[in-house]
This record gives structure tokens, sequence and C-alpha cells, in this order.
């Protein structure tokens, strides 16, 4: 009679061991993806209810008290209302330029693999690299860098690009090095997206008079990416939440980092690896994050009706 363990290994493994190779290739990647990502979830939820300065192992059990406090902490709800205004600049930013992108390579009737590639690159940087460059290089202080030396050009005034809060100058320089970081990733998804419209719909608006162009683009090529679309702004949006590189790299110094622009995940890492390392606090403002990106993401796939059926 067999046990629970021979049925169990069965499932796992199939008849005559034919899933074995599939957890041979598996295997690692579900256990490092468990240790490494799954059990610090679980760990990071379990610290949130516990008063945790200084320690991975508390005992003091403060129940919601750290979600009160983080709610309540004017910092970390201004830190939510840079994310706004950051994602207000960069996903229309980014929509906009990666389908125009998109629009022109796939117009290409020559080297479209090479433009394609080009504009893919950017993908491939780092965000600290892209933004010490972006620092050190295009934006440098008021006397050097690429920008301030075309402005010497003009006879314009130099700028303190990263330190002049009227007007905040800091927010030119953040989303573009966003941009060059992102825009080829979306402008791939447009266009598999534009590849996958049937050529008779294009046809068909030539047979009734369409005019090419805006009449073309506003009638058949934009509502037959709505799928792409919705899909780019969700990413977007979620990947807004999580900016920290380009914030942290660009704006920090010895000095520390400056109390305006902080995204939600700069402030969170101050506040569990800072001088007070209360990760207790930390914690609570992750799950706080995380709950918020995802109430989001599920609030705007119900709005664009993400996976409803076409008609």
């Amino acid at each position: 009679m067999r046990g629970p363990r021979t049925k169990l290994a069965e499932r796992l493994l199939g008849p005559q061991n034919r899933h074995l190779w599939f957890w041979i290739f598996v295997g690692p990647f579900v256990l490092g993806l468990t240790l490494f990502t799954y059990v610090p979830l679980a760990w990071s939820v379990y610290l949130s209810f516990f008063d945790a300065h200084n320690t991975v192992s508390p005992t003091d059990f403060v129940g919601f008290g750290n979600y009160t406090a983080m709610l309540g902490d004017d910092a970390f709800t201004d830190s939510l209302v840079t994310f706004l205004v950051f994602t207000a600049f960069i996903v229309p930013a980014t929509y906009v330029l990666s389908l125009a992108l998109a629009l022109m390579v796939n117009r290409l009737r020559w080297a479209q693999a090479f433009f394609r590639s080009v504009f893919f690159l950017p993908v491939a940087c780092s965000y600290v690299v892209a933004a010490l460059i972006w620092k050190m290089s295009i934006f440098n202080g008021v006397r050097f860098g690429l920008a301030n030396t075309v402005l010497d050009w003009f006879g314009a005034d130099q700028i303190a690009w990263l330190s002049t809060t009227e007007p905040p100058w800091y927010w030119l320089v953040i989303v573009t090095v966003r941009l060059w970081l992102q825009t080829g990733f979306y402008m791939v998804l447009f266009l598999a997206g534009l590849q996958r419209i049937p050529p008779r719909l294009y046809e068909a608006a030539a047979v009734d008079g369409a005019r090419p162009g805006w009449q073309v683009f506003r009638h058949i090529t934009f509502p037959q990416l709505r799928a792409t679309s919705v899909a780019v702004v969700l990413l977007l949006v979620i990947n807004a939440f999580q900016a920290f590189d380009e914030f942290y790299n660009l704006l920090s110094d010895s000095r520390g980092y400056p109390p305006y622009a902080r995204p939600p995940l700069v402030y969170l890492y101050y506040t569990a690896l800072g001088q007070g390392q209360n990760l207790g606090l930390g914690s609570a403002g992750a799950v706080i994050l995380a709950l918020i990106i995802a109430v989001v993401t599920v609030v705007q796939a119900r709005w664009f009706g993400l996976g409803r059926k076409e008609d």
C-alpha cells in the first residue's frame, strides 16, 4: 500500500520520472526565489508588528502601532506626494516618447533592427551608472557639465541643477535619466503591438478613403494598441513606485540626502537603515507601500478593462 510520501513523489516527478529534468532546471531558481525573496518578504511583514530597533529578532509586540505611526508621519506622506509628482511627469512622458519611437521605427524600410537595438540599448545600462553620468557629466554643478556649457553658449545664466528648488530644476535631471533608461523597453512593447495589427485593417481604411497619418492613427492604430497601452501604463506606475537608484545617486552626497524629492523607498531606506535602524517602522512602511501598489494596480486593471474580451 502506497503512503502519502509515495503519492507526493509521483505527483512531483510524474509517471516514469518524466518531470525530473523540469525540477533539475527549475529547482535552483525556485530555491533561490524562496530564500531571497519570499522569506525576506514574510519576515518583513513579521517585523512590521514588532518594535525592532537594531534587531531582526524582536520580542516587543506592538500590533498595528508601526502602521499608525507611519501613516501619521508627515515625512512618509510627503514621500508619497513626491511619488505622485514623479508619476505625473514620467508616465505620460515615457508613454508618448516610447509610442512615437515605436511608430517611427515600425515605418522604417531598412535598418529597422539597428535602430531598434540602438534605442533599446540604454535598458541594459545600470541605473546607478546612468545617474552618475547625469550627475557628473551632464548636470554637474554650476560651472561644469554639458547642460551648463550649452547655456553658456547662449549667454544664459548657469544653473545648480540638483540643488535649486525654486524652480525645482532637479525634476528635469531625474525625469530625463529615467526617460533615457526605460523608453527603449516600452518602445519594444509598442513595436510588438504594432506588428500584431492586421494589415487588412489599413487596406480597408485606404479603400474607405481614410487619409494616412493622424486619421489612420486615431481610428485604427491607437485603438488596436489598447491592450499594450494598458500594460505599459500599469508597468510605468509600478516602476515609479519603486524609484530609488536615480533619486539616491543623483541627490545624495557626503552630507546625506536633501529634505526635498524623497520618494517612498528612499525614505524607508533611511528609516530602516539610517541612524535609528528602526526595522519595524521601515517594514510597516514597506507593507503599506506594497498594499498601495497592489490596490492601484487592481484599480487600473479594472478601469482599463484588463483581461476583458474584445468585442
